[in-house]
């Protein structure tokens, strides 16, 4: 059924929220974009003590309630973010905080992470309103305020809604769309993401004169432990959740790298499998943890001897491990008693994979097969870090599922030139009728 309503609703909202430069520091206009929501959601229906705003210091938070008809049952979250990455106008071909919908894309930064993701969710609710839908379960929406940065909104607000019977997390999963063709390939639910970890590397020394050089110096030690990190491959690993995206989505690759996850998924210890996904980047970080140096900085003045050396190691962690067990294995790895490895992690917790629910897949597939019947839908694990991490932490099954599709070249989120295409609107509304009631009835 068309719902030119809720389609138009989307893209304005989206628009007017783009034009908000809700990024961390001074000017921060999260707040504005939470008002911006509020007042959609309350002249759409919700009652207005029904949707709160919370500051929290440059930042703020939404959560809304839309009261359902059986209060023994959980409620539903779906859960979203409002602020974005710093983007510098200079660096854009078009401003990124002046939204332009241009040869059939929404373009500015927010498009795809996450403000079109939650205008959209926002216009369905709506929608469902209008056509008169009651909820036996209770349905909350809410966007956090920094989630790109520290997310103390996100752990605030995982916190208050730890009764949840799960949380459909609009920012993560999708589908893609064909390089060549555009039309829609494969939908990806996700229900795991890998833990961020960040450990500082250490090395100091009494330093000295330049001119009278000594076997050891901090800078070559802290060098000589980032090379063995580098050449250092963790476990690979495989997960229920893993082994059904790489059994599903190898069609969908090249060749080579098709056969290496359908190995990898029969064996996990195949080492040729191993081989191929380790040296492609686009995989590598699917098949176990991954630790790369980001920074570095050493030394003290140019004629002198390094007094100090220090690094800092990123590592994506597996679902499973804690950062304490990593640390460990890294200062294994860096094999010199004079490398010292310190935890400086922020703003992550390490958590288990969300249970594989029957429940939750047949209804993403029931609504995925009303909008592109033919489309195949299967699991699949983050890289990146999300709000689903708080959630977890919680023990709430979070899975993401946001419904717009994308070509991968495409998708240039946190980068230059950010788009998403209007196209993805109408289907995406189409999903979100029809999910959001599967799941709360």
């Amino acid at each position: 059924m068309p719902h030119p309503q809720a389609d138009a609703q989307a893209l304005a909202l989206a628009e007017k929220a783009i034009a908000l430069r809700s990024v961390a520091g001074p000017g921060n206009q999260t707040p504005q974009v939470a008002a911006l929501y509020r007042s959609a959601l309350v002249q759409g229906g919700f009652a207005p003590a029904d949707v709160t705003i919370t500051p929290v210091d440059d930042t703020a938070y939404l959560v809304a309630r839309w009261p359902g008809s059986d209060p023994s049952l959980k409620p539903l979250v779906i859960s979203g973010h409002m602020d974005v990455v710093e983007a510098k106008p200079a660096d854009w071909t078009r401003d990124p905080f002046t939204p332009v919908v241009e040869n059939g894309y929404l373009f500015g930064r927010g498009a795809t992470d996450m403000k079109l993701d939650g205008t959209l969710a926002i216009a369905s609710l709506l929608e469902l309103k209008r056509e008169g839908y009651r909820p036996s379960r209770t349905i909350i929406i809410e966007f956090s305020g920094d989630e790109e940065t520290v997310m103390k909104t996100s752990a605030i607000i995982a916190g208050k809604l730890s009764n949840a019977e799960l949380v459909l997390n609009i920012d993560g999963g999708g589908g893609a769309l064909n390089e060549q063709t555009g039309a829609p390939e494969y939908f990806t639910w996700q229900g795991a993401e890998k833990s961020y970890a960040d450990f500082q590397l250490t090395v100091t020394n009494p330093g000295g004169h330049s001119s009278e050089p000594r076997k050891l110096n901090a800078i070559d030690e802290l060098a000589g432990a980032l090379l063995h990190i580098h050449d250092y491959q963790f476990k690979p690993e495989l997960s229920p959740l893993t082994k059904a995206y790489f059994v599903q989505a190898a069609r969908y690759e090249d060749p080579e790298t098709g056969a290496a996850m359908r190995a990898f998924a029969a064996d996990p210890g195949d080492s040729r499998a191993i081989a191929t996904l380790t040296a492609n980047p686009a995989t590598v970080g699917k098949i176990g943890t991954t630790c790369v140096v980001t920074m570095i900085s050493g030394g003290h003045a140019e004629n002198a001897l390094p007094q100090r050396a220090e690094a800092n190691v990123n590592c994506r962690i597996f679902p499973g491990h804690p950062r304490a067990a990593i640390m460990a294995e890294l200062q294994q790895v860096a094999a010199d008693p004079a490398v010292s490895v310190r935890d400086v992690t922020q703003g992550s917790v390490a958590t288990a994979a969300s249970p594989m629910r029957p429940d939750f897949d047949a209804a993403v597939k029931t609504a995925m097969a009303g909008v592109y019947p033919d489309v195949p839908v299967f699991p699949s694990m983050a890289s990146g870090a999300s709000d689903s991490m708080w959630f977890r932490y919680h023990d709430v099954p979070s899975y993401g599922a946001s419904p717009v599709f994308i070509k991968e070249s495409e998708d240039f989120s946190h980068g230059l030139n950010e788009r998403t295409p209007v196209a993805t609107i109408s289907p995406s509304v189409d999903y979100y009728l029809a999910l959001v009631p599967e799941l709360t009835k």
